[in-house]
């Protein structure tokens, strides 16, 4: 039995946006133009509060749509402004939007994209002890 290794990813964070229904996609191409590589949405219901928010008294709709996205720690303010962006969520009712620290994730990572990034930690490490 060949050895099994696991890539541990330790600069992400994750992105979850909850947003009425039928939001979603366009939450979603808004991250992917600002460097997303992909989502997962889930539907969900939504509960608390019933009552009509606001001067417009718009209704909250109970079902909702959940973006999950994983990204780089360094990419997720962009990110995560697109989306708030795209989703309206400075409206009353439109949704909420939040960034998790993750301390490790692991996935697939094909081994061209593993030595890519080996080889440009190398780099930084060489440059900050030729800087020292």
């Amino acid at each position: 039995m060949s050895k099994r290794e696991i890539t541990v990813l330790t600069d992400v964070s994750l992105i979850t946006c909850i947003v009425q229904r039928g939001i979603a996609d366009t939450i979603v191409k808004a991250a992917q133009e600002a460097g997303a590589q992909g989502a997962t949405i889930h539907y969900a219901r939504g509960e608390g509060i019933r009552e009509r928010l606001g001067i417009l008294a718009l209704a909250v709709e109970v079902d909702k749509e959940v973006i999950n996205i994983v990204v780089a720690k360094d990419q997720a303010d962009r990110i995560f402004e697109r989306m708030y962006i795209a989703g309206n969520l400075d409206t009353p009712g439109m949704g909420l939007i939040y960034l998790t620290p993750l301390d490790k994730a692991a996935t697939y990572i094909p081994q061209e994209i593993v030595e890519k990034l080996e080889k440009e930690e190398a780099g930084a490490k060489s440059a900050a002890v030729s800087n020292q």
